[in-house]
Formats: structure tokens, sequence, C-alpha cells
């Protein structure tokens, strides 16, 4: 768990932000304008900073030129999507640059890696007897090791990260395979019922009739 800074103007997109960093069991708090920030964040207690560009008071890349001496990690968030504001986001110490509108769950996917990067991320995850280790690359079940395919592991790290959450099979690929993958969506089928087989979560991991798949929250 991480807590995490929004700076962002607009408050749908800032709740919204919020609400999707809850489910990856961060905490966050929101500053609205670019002016405010620089002082907040130097106070401290923040893992990442997830930053608009077009602000009020001062702009994103003005805000990150003031605080790039504190080492924390920053993320970009903006609909300014020309290579050059880009380039320039990442030269000034971004550790990424997320172009608006983006889908929650391509968010909470980033936040992870970054802050694995910087090893704040959850290295571990577990359900009931399922154990992934996300820094060895291995999973165990009742102690046992699995043999997982990369895509398959993949795939379960996905589903443990956004347990209780109906994720479609046009997400899932996307987040799994990439934007880019010209499979068809029964690629996902397959993978999913191989996750059942192995780690036996044929009545945990649940079809979805017309969407996709849910794994349940073990109570």
């Amino acid at each position: 768990m991480a807590h995490i800074l929004i700076v962002e103007d607009e408050e749908h997109i800032a709740r919204m932000i919020e609400a999707t960093l809850a489910l990856g069991s961060h905490t966050s708090r929101w500053c609205d304008n670019g002016g405010d920030a620089p002082a907040l964040i130097e106070k401290g207690g923040f893992d990442l900073i997830l930053l608009d560009v077009m602000l009020p008071g001062l702009d994103g890349f003005a805000v990150m030129e003031r605080i790039r001496g504190l080492n924390i990690p920053v993320i970009f968030l903006s609909a300014m999507q020309e290579v050059a504001d880009k380039v320039r986001g990442l030269r000034l110490g971004a550790e990424d640059y997320i172009s608006k509108p983006f889908e929650p769950l391509e968010l909470l996917a980033r936040v992870d890696v970054v802050l694995r990067r910087r090893g704040r991320g959850q290295d571990v995850l577990e359900y009931g007897p399922i154990r992934q280790d996300l820094g060895s690359h291995t999973v165990t079940l009742d102690g046992e090791p699995v043999a997982l395919s990369p895509k398959e592991f993949d795939l379960l790290k996905v589903f443990l990260q956004h347990q209780n959450l109906a994720l479609s099979r046009d997400r899932l690929l996307s987040m799994v395979w990439g934007y880019e993958f010209a499979g068809e969506s029964r690629t996902v089928d397959i993978h999913v019922q191989r996750l059942r087989q192995k780690l036996g979560l044929t009545d945990r991991l649940v079809t979805l009739t017309r969407v996709g798949y849910r794994l349940e929250k073990l109570k």
C-alpha cells in the first residue's frame, strides 16, 4: 500500500483516480492546483505523485522542476499527447507519462510498476493457498510450486490485484498481451481455463456471460 498525491484540477477526474487507487489498496490525497502542490509535497509522506500538466497556479512541468530534487516518483497525466510534451516530462525526471483519457486499470497497472521499481510495490500476492511472488516469478499452491507460462503468470497477477472486479476479455487482452495484440479473445478463455485447472480456481474464477471474468474475493 502506498500514499499517493493526486494533483488534478478537475474534480471528477480526481475522484475517479481516488476510487481507482483504492482498488489497489492505496490511500491518496487530492490537490487541485499546481501552486499549492510543491509545498504539500515538500512536507513529505507521499510515495508517488500523479501530476496533471495543465494546472492553475503552476503547470505540471513547473511543479516537477520544483520537486525534482526530492526523489519522489512522478507519473504525468495529461491530455497533451504530443511527443514533445511526453519527452519533456520524461526528461524532467518523471517515471511515466500517461495520456488522457486512460483506462482506470491501466493507471493502476502503471502505478504498480513504478512502485515496484522504487521498492514500494507489493512483491507477494496471496489468495487462500495460492502465493504469487512477483520478485522471483514463482507461484505455489499449498506450498507446492506450480508451473505457469509467462502469460498465465501475468494474467494471475491481474486477477489477484483486481479481485471482485468484472474484467472484460478486451481489457484483459490489453493489460496482459498489450494494445497491439492481434489475436482473438479466445486466447483469454484458454488461459483462464488453464489457471482454473492448475490452481483449483474453478469455483472462484467465474465467467460473466457476455462480459468476461471475475475472481471472487475470499471472505
